[in-house]
């Protein structure tokens, strides 16, 4: 069984910084890319970053590709997301979530190409 637990989550001041890691278990993780959505209340899920399982295909949402990084260890079965310049809007719970396929041939920012997801940790940023 395959679980992915975020961590990184909390308040943060307009303009700080966080870094999220998401650790996961239950297959070998170099093969699967990963990704993080979030999802602010009352809209939808978005997907913010995704690394493939080749490391070097990343994506990253238009409006946080200036100051997000997404990485991965894969000695550790983890990926982070650093976020920096924190803005109020950035609020959401933020989710990791793992490919259902190994080796997957593209980068997707579809949620159905991914089979398994983490609970969710909060990021609030005040305003």
């Amino acid at each position: 069984q395959v679980q992915l637990v975020e961590s990184g989550g909390g308040l943060v001041r307009p303009g700080g910084s966080l870094r999220l890691s998401c650790e996961a278990s239950g297959r070998t993780f170099s093969g699967y890319g990963m990704a993080w959505f979030r999802q602010a209340p009352g809209q939808e899920r978005e997907c913010v970053a995704v690394i493939r399982w080749t490391v070097i295909d990343k994506y990253y949402l238009d409006s946080l590709r200036e100051r997000t990084t997404i990485s991965r260890d894969n000695t550790k079965n983890t990926v982070y997301l650093q976020m920096n310049s924190l803005k109020p809007e950035d609020t959401a719970v933020y989710y990791c979530a793992q490919t259902s396929g190994i080796y997957d041939s593209k980068i997707s920012t579809d949620p159905r190409s991914y089979a398994y997801w983490g609970q969710g940790t909060q990021v609030t940023v005040s305003s």
